[in-house]
């Protein structure tokens, strides 16, 4: 079982705005919070957002580098993956493969990509069926 993720992010005020609506859609709740840093929770595993210090925000992220490519969460039915899509197009938030949602990831796999302020690829998939 995974106990939690730490990722850090060039700018915590863009990630928590971001974060904050798409894990309270998936039923996350606010777990800890400090001056550089924020998480939410979801059972007994939560994710940690910390703000990089500036001597290591040389290099910005890119999933096709050695590391994190993705994070990919489960949706409770297609019909939350494609209200997310809805939502995303009103916040503006660009979808990945756009001409091929919900298939982007095959003809089994309905999902909707899309990427945080720093562009860490987020992906939210329907259950089978």
């Amino acid at each position: 079982m995974l106990h939690h993720i730490e990722i850090y992010v060039s700018d915590l005020k863009k990630s928590i705005v971001f974060w904050e609506w798409f894990l309270g859609e998936l039923g996350y709740v606010a777990f800890q919070k400090w001056d550089s840093g924020v998480s939410w929770r979801y059972g007994e595993t939560y994710l940690v957002f910390v703000q990089v210090e500036e001597r290591f925000a040389d290099v910005e992220y890119h999933r096709c580098r050695v590391g994190l490519n993705h994070l990919a969460f489960h949706a409770k039915s297609k019909k939350q993956v494609d209200n997310m899509i809805i939502k995303l197009q009103e916040k503006g938030i660009s979808i990945l493969y756009k001409d091929q949602t919900p298939y982007a990831g095959g003809t089994g796999h309905y999902a909707v990509y899309f990427e945080d302020p720093d562009r860490i690829k987020v992906e939210l998939v329907a259950p089978k069926g």
